[in-house]
Protein backbone atom coordinates (compact mmCIF):
# COMPACT_ATOMS: atom_id res chain seq x y z
CA UNK A 1 0.00 0.00 0.00
CA UNK A 2 1.35 3.36 -0.74
CA UNK A 3 2.01 6.52 1.64
CA UNK A 4 -1.26 8.54 1.23
CA UNK A 5 -1.19 12.17 3.02
CA UNK A 6 -4.02 12.17 5.73
CA UNK A 7 -6.33 14.22 3.70
CA UNK A 8 -6.15 11.52 0.85
CA UNK A 9 -7.21 8.85 3.72
CA UNK A 10 -10.58 9.45 3.17
CA UNK A 11 -13.73 7.48 4.03
CA UNK A 12 -16.99 8.04 2.22
CA UNK A 13 -20.17 6.64 3.07
CA UNK A 14 -23.02 6.66 0.91
CA UNK A 15 -26.29 4.72 1.10
CA UNK A 16 -29.74 6.25 -0.13
CA UNK A 17 -33.50 5.73 1.17
CA UNK A 18 -34.74 3.16 -2.03
CA UNK A 19 -32.24 0.69 -1.01
CA UNK A 20 -31.09 -0.90 2.36
CA UNK A 21 -27.47 -1.40 2.04
CA UNK A 22 -24.67 1.25 2.45
CA UNK A 23 -21.82 1.58 0.66
CA UNK A 24 -18.33 2.52 2.38
CA UNK A 25 -15.43 3.58 0.60
CA UNK A 26 -12.01 4.30 2.14
CA UNK A 27 -8.48 4.58 2.11
CA UNK A 28 -8.07 4.64 5.77
CA UNK A 29 -5.87 2.22 7.01
CA UNK A 30 -7.34 2.25 10.84
CA UNK A 31 -10.83 2.01 9.34
CA UNK A 32 -10.18 -0.60 6.90
CA UNK A 33 -8.69 -2.47 10.35
CA UNK A 34 -12.00 -2.07 11.71
CA UNK A 35 -13.87 -3.04 8.89
CA UNK A 36 -12.11 -6.19 8.29
CA UNK A 37 -12.81 -7.16 11.66
CA UNK A 38 -16.19 -6.43 11.15
CA UNK A 39 -16.10 -8.53 8.15
CA UNK A 40 -14.38 -11.41 9.58
CA UNK A 41 -16.75 -11.76 12.77
CA UNK A 42 -20.13 -11.26 10.39
CA UNK A 43 -19.25 -12.21 6.96
CA UNK A 44 -23.29 -12.87 6.60
CA UNK A 45 -23.37 -8.67 7.68
CA UNK A 46 -20.66 -7.03 6.19
CA UNK A 47 -19.42 -7.94 2.51
CA UNK A 48 -16.21 -6.27 0.57
CA UNK A 49 -17.24 -6.14 -2.68
CA UNK A 50 -13.86 -4.18 -3.85
CA UNK A 51 -10.49 -3.82 -2.93
CA UNK A 52 -7.09 -2.42 -4.77
CA UNK A 53 -3.51 -1.50 -3.16
CA UNK A 54 -4.45 1.37 -1.48
CA UNK A 55 -8.31 1.34 -0.80
CA UNK A 56 -11.21 -1.23 0.07
CA UNK A 57 -15.10 -0.87 -0.84
CA UNK A 58 -17.49 -2.32 1.83
CA UNK A 59 -21.28 -2.84 1.58
CA UNK A 60 -23.52 -3.17 5.23
CA UNK A 61 -26.34 -2.68 6.19
CA UNK A 62 -27.25 0.87 6.48
CA UNK A 63 -29.28 1.26 9.91
CA UNK A 64 -25.33 0.06 10.99
CA UNK A 65 -24.14 3.58 10.23
CA UNK A 66 -25.18 5.86 13.22
CA UNK A 67 -25.01 9.38 14.27
CA UNK A 68 -24.50 10.29 17.68
CA UNK A 69 -25.22 13.49 19.77
CA UNK A 70 -22.09 14.68 21.67
CA UNK A 71 -21.95 13.42 25.76
CA UNK A 72 -22.47 16.77 27.99
CA UNK A 73 -20.49 16.32 30.69
CA UNK A 74 -21.22 19.19 33.61
CA UNK A 75 -18.07 20.84 35.03
CA UNK A 76 -18.38 18.92 38.49
CA UNK A 77 -18.59 15.96 37.26
CA UNK A 78 -14.99 17.16 35.08
CA UNK A 79 -13.73 17.56 38.53
CA UNK A 80 -14.69 14.52 39.97
CA UNK A 81 -13.11 12.92 37.15
CA UNK A 82 -9.75 14.74 37.62
CA UNK A 83 -9.74 14.01 41.37
CA UNK A 84 -10.35 10.25 40.71
CA UNK A 85 -7.71 9.79 38.14
CA UNK A 86 -5.43 11.12 40.13
CA UNK A 87 -5.72 9.40 42.85
CA UNK A 88 -5.75 6.04 41.02
CA UNK A 89 -2.23 7.67 39.65
CA UNK A 90 -0.81 8.25 42.93
CA UNK A 91 -1.96 4.77 43.93
CA UNK A 92 -0.08 3.16 40.72
CA UNK A 93 2.81 5.72 41.52
CA UNK A 94 3.13 4.07 45.06
CA UNK A 95 1.96 0.63 44.33
CA UNK A 96 5.13 0.51 41.41
CA UNK A 97 7.74 2.25 43.77
CA UNK A 98 6.69 -0.53 46.26
CA UNK A 99 7.20 -3.23 43.64
CA UNK A 100 10.66 -1.77 43.03
CA UNK A 101 11.77 -1.92 46.70
CA UNK A 102 10.89 -5.98 46.59
CA UNK A 103 12.79 -6.35 43.82
CA UNK A 104 15.47 -4.86 44.78
CA UNK A 105 15.29 -6.46 48.13
CA UNK A 106 14.44 -9.95 46.67
CA UNK A 107 16.54 -12.98 47.77
CA UNK A 108 16.82 -13.89 44.09
CA UNK A 109 19.24 -11.16 43.85
CA UNK A 110 21.42 -12.29 47.37
CA UNK A 111 23.89 -14.99 44.92
CA UNK A 112 24.84 -12.46 42.81
CA UNK A 113 25.57 -9.88 44.96
CA UNK A 114 27.79 -12.32 46.77
CA UNK A 115 29.22 -13.10 43.61
CA UNK A 116 30.14 -9.81 42.63
CA UNK A 117 31.34 -9.22 45.91
CA UNK A 118 33.34 -12.54 46.07
CA UNK A 119 34.70 -11.43 42.69
CA UNK A 120 35.51 -7.93 44.08
CA UNK A 121 38.03 -9.58 46.51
Amino acid sequence: MSKLSKYEQETIINFNAAESDAVVFTRDKAVIRKLDSLFNEFPEVYKCIGETDIDKTYSMPKQYVSYRKPRRVSEDVKEQRRIRMKNISKSQLQLNIGRKKNIIGSRDFLPIAENISQNDR
